[in-house]
C-alpha cells in the first residue's frame, strides 16, 4: 500500500466508526419509570399532541408490559388515536384492549368509544353509508350490553340520528328512481323507510311518495291504501295536503281534513 493511499483509508475508517456510534446512540434503549413515561404521555394529551400522546402510550406497554399502568395505557392510545382523527388504527386499538380485557371496569367506555370511531365519520348522504351501517351496530351493542351506563344513554340518541341518516338514503335513491320512472325499484325503497325506519322524520314523505309510484303505475286502491295511512298518522303535515291532492285531484283541503281526523281517517277506518 502506497504511502498516499494509507491517509485515505484511515479517513474511511473514521467517518465510518462515527456513523456507527452515531446509530448506536440513536437505537439505545432507555428504560424510564413507568410513572415518568405515563405521565409524560398524558401531558402531551392534555396539550393536544394527540399523536406524540399516542406513541407514549405505546411506549409505556412495550416497556412496562405487566405493569397496571399498560393496561390504562392501550385505552389511552386509542382514545389519542381518536383525538388524532386517526380512526381505523384507534378501533383496531380498541377491539385490541376488548379482546384482551373483556372483564375490564372501563370496557363500556371501550364499545363506545369504538362506536364514535364510526359516528364521527358519517358523511352525508349522497355518499356511501357503510360508515354509518357500521355507527348503527356498534352503537346498538354498547346499548345491548350497557344498558344502564351513561354510554347507552348517549348511544340511544345517536342511534335515532343514525337510521334517519340511514333513511334519509333510502330517499334520496327512491327519489332518483322515481325521476327516472323506474317506479318498481322507487316503491322498494320507500317501503324499505317506511318497513324498517319507522320511527324517522322521513316516514311521511316516503308515504306520499308511495302514493306518487302507484298512481305513476295505476294501482288507485293501492294508492288511496297508503294515502290513508298518511293521513291517519301524519294528518297536520305537508305531504298529507300533497297525498289528499293526488288521490282526489283536488287542490283544496276541506274544513274536516284540517281536524285530527278528517278524511283519511274515515278511509282508512272503512279499508281495516
Amino acid at each position: 500500500m502506497t504511502g498516499r493511499m494509507l491517509p485515505r483509508l484511515l479517513a474511511a475508517i473514521a467517518v465510518a466508526a462515527l456513523v456507527a456510534c452515531g446509530t448506536s446512540e440513536k437505537e439505545t434503549y432507555v428504560e424510564r419509570p413507568v410513572e415518568a413515561l405515563y405521565n409524560s404521555a398524558m401531558d402531551d394529551l392534555m396539550a393536544e399532541r394527540y399523536d406524540r400522546a399516542a406513541k407514549g402510550f405505546d411506549e409505556v406497554e412495550r416497556q412496562h408490559p405487566y405493569s397496571v399502568w399498560a393496561t390504562k395505557a392501550q385505552l389511552m392510545a386509542a382514545y389519542s388515536l381518536y383525538e388524532a382523527s386517526r380512526y381505523d388504527e384507534a378501533i383496531l386499538a380498541l377491539d385490541r384492549f376488548i379482546q384482551l380485557h373483556p372483564g375490564h371496569r372501563d370496557i363500556a367506555y371501550a364499545y363506545y368509544l369504538k362506536a364514535l370511531c364510526y359516528y364521527v365519520q358519517i358523511t352525508d348522504v349522497g355518499r356511501d353509508q357503510r360508515i354509518t351501517a357500521d355507527a348503527l351496530k356498534t352503537l346498538q351493542e354498547v346499548v345491548r350490553r350497557f344498558p344502564e351506563t351513561r354510554y347507552a344513554r348517549d348511544a340511544r340518541l345517536k342511534i335515532d340520528l343514525t337510521r334517519d341518516h340511514l333513511a334519509g338514503k333510502e330517499m334520496e335513491i327512491g327519489r332518483f328512481y322515481e325521476s327516472q320512472r323506474e317506479y318498481l325499484a322507487a316503491i322498494n325503497r320507500f317501503r324499505t323507510v317506511i318497513d324498517q325506519y319507522q320511527t324517522t322524520t322521513h316516514v311521511p314523505e316516503a308515504l306520499e311518495r308511495l302514493t306518487e309510484c302507484y298512481l305513476a303505475l295505476g294501482l288507485n286502491e293501492e294508492a288511496k291504501r297508503t294515502a290513508s295511512v298518511l293521513g291517519y298518522n301524519y294528518p297536520g303535515s305537508e305531504w298529507y295536503r300533497d297525498s289528499y291532492a293526488l288521490v282526489t285531484e283536488s287542490k283544496d283541503l276541506p274544513p274536516d281534513l284540517r281536524e285530527q281526523k278528517g278524511w283519511f281517517a274515515r278511509v282508512v277506518d272503512s279499508i281495516f
